[in-house]
């Protein structure tokens, strides 16, 4: 929970330790009393003893009705709000009436009555109200609602119906209703860029082998079949319009554009589009760059990129460190860089990454976000790759810069951040682990919303535990070699101290 729901828990919690207090010193007090005298004295006393235990007792009682602190004692929190849909209630700065309408007889709609109720005590702003339109007919009517098990948001005038059960969705109604100005993603398109409305994608089990995404296998990643529609879904249900966009042979980029985004280009940007796009974060614009590294970054590009601290070196990163699984070009990342995109962020991985490095330019910071690990080095032909291994030098390489600031000429601060890789935004590996977490985040800070909630909107994958081969290496050394060797180190140790 955040810092303001726990603050906002303390006073009920109080009133509880203060009632309990009051009720054992009652209990104490009526164990010491005296024994009266038999006649009117003793009757009298019994009565006032009874008349202050009833009106502690019901003060009690009133206490705890309108001081309510509620406990989940289950390990899963089953009972309790999201941590994502806390953080967005608790930090709702406008008025939002809350009505939802359940079907009694749907034990998934109860237990979305229980959190929504929850959710109504985090923040005065939330008002919330729960209706069974099979008893209260009347006012599904009067609000127009049509369908079992749907929350109506009402605020500042605008209304939106979302049918569900799931609090996390209810939370990004409340974001999309509460957002004060639309944005805008604009995915840019004409250079064979990875399809904001493609949603194919394959799976990926752990322990199959019939491809694998290191340098042998680019031309497995690079096909038609990948998309990024799960990523543009997942901004439709944060409420950022998105659209797609042409950079070639076009003199500027329109300023609604909140965020551009250049997803993974197969062909050669021209000269013309480098001074485009320069144009444009001039003006204050932003900017996501996710490149491949078989991708050739045009000169004129490369050079712009340099003026906001930027370069973007040739080759793929090897680590036999930090990989996820086996696959030792398939880079995992658990330490992160202290910035507003990489909040909350645990393990990521990138099917296939180049090296980028963070560089002094005027008027710009610029900062690596994460690096592969130390023991990490880069091939450029995949026709030697042992053979390069052996002389390369091994050293951590960053992997996705970001940067701000003024660029020379420029009217306003600019936002831009690189990554080496693009695969992991596409809808074969966008729902794994923290890569999602990773794109919205870093999607926010370019939007300059990094002080909003961090809320990813839920994604049709199976929950799963992934771990680096570093993380798999020590599990085996305990369990399978520890853990037994101290067994019989132990059955050693009492064998001897018996014979001898």
């Amino acid at each position: 929970m955040s810092e303001h729901v726990d603050a906002a828990l303390w006073p009920g919690l109080l009133w509880v330790l203060g009632i309990a207090l009051a009720l054992v010193a009652l209990f104490v007090a009526g164990l010491r009393l005296p024994a009266t005298p038999h006649g009117w004295r003793r009757w009298s006393g019994r009565t006032l003893t009874v008349l202050a235990a009833t009106g502690v007792a019901l003060a009690a009682n009133v206490a705890l009705y309108r001081n309510d602190v509620h406990l989940d004692l289950t390990r899963e929190r089953a009972f309790t709000p999201s941590a994502e849909a806390t953080r967005v209630v608790a930090t709702l700065q406008q008025d939002v009436e809350l009505v939802y309408f359940y079907q009694k007889g749907n034990p998934a709609a109860r237990h979305a009555v229980v959190l929504i109720e929850l959710m109504g005590r985090l923040n005065p702003r939330l008002k919330v109200r729960t209706i069974d339109p099979d008893q209260n007919p009347a006012a599904a009517n009067r609000y127009g609602v049509k369908l079992y098990n749907t929350a109506l948001l009402i605020s500042d005038g605008r209304r939106l119906e979302v049918p569900t059960t799931d609090d996390r969705e209810i939370a990004l109604a409340l974001l999309r209703i509460t957002r004060a100005d639309a944005k805008t993603v604009c995915f840019v398109s004409d250079h064979s860029e990875y399809d904001i409305d493609n949603f194919e994608f394959h799976t990926h089990f752990e322990g199959t082998h019939s491809h694998s995404h290191d340098i042998q296998g680019m031309s497995v990643v690079q096909m038609e079949q990948h998309g990024i529609g799960r990523l543009r879904r997942a901004l439709d249900k944060l409420g950022i319009k998105v659209r797609k966009i042409t950079v070639a042979g076009a003199r500027t980029i329109a300023d609604d554009c909140s965020v551009v985004v250049d997803a993974n280009p197969r062909t050669q940007h021209a000269p013309s589009e480098a001074e485009v796009l320069g144009a444009y974060l001039r003006r204050g614009g932003s900017a996501l760059f996710l490149v491949e590294p078989d991708y050739v970054i045009e000169p004129r590009l490369a050079a712009m990129l340099g003026t906001t601290g930027v370069v973007v070196d040739d080759g793929v990163v090897v680590d036999p460190a930090e990989h996820y699984y086996t696959d030792e070009q398939m880079i995992a990342i658990t330490r992160y860089a202290r910035h507003p995109a990489t909040r909350f962020l645990a393990l990521t991985f990138f099917p296939g990454v180049r090296p980028l490095r963070s560089v002094p330019a005027p008027g710009v910071t610029s900062v690596a976000l994460f690096s592969s690990s130390a023991s990490s080095y880069v091939v450029t032909d995949r026709l030697a790759v042992e053979r390069q291994a052996a002389t390369a030098i091994r050293e951590a390489r960053a992997l996705a810069v970001a940067s701000e600031g003024t660029l020379p000429g420029g009217t306003r601060p600019f936002r831009l951040l690189a990554v080496g890789d693009a695969d992991f935004v596409s809808n074969s590996f966008f729902p794994y682990l923290s890569n999602a977490d990773l794109a919205l985040g870093s999607i926010a800070w370019l939007m300059r919303e990094e002080s909003a909630p961090s809320m990813k909107p839920p994604v049709e994958v199976l929950p799963t535990v992934a771990l680096t081969n570093t993380q798999m290496r020590w599990i085996f050394l305990v369990t399978v070699i520890g853990v037994p060797g101290l067994v019989v180190l132990a059955g050693a140790v009492m064998w001897w101290r018996r014979r001898s």
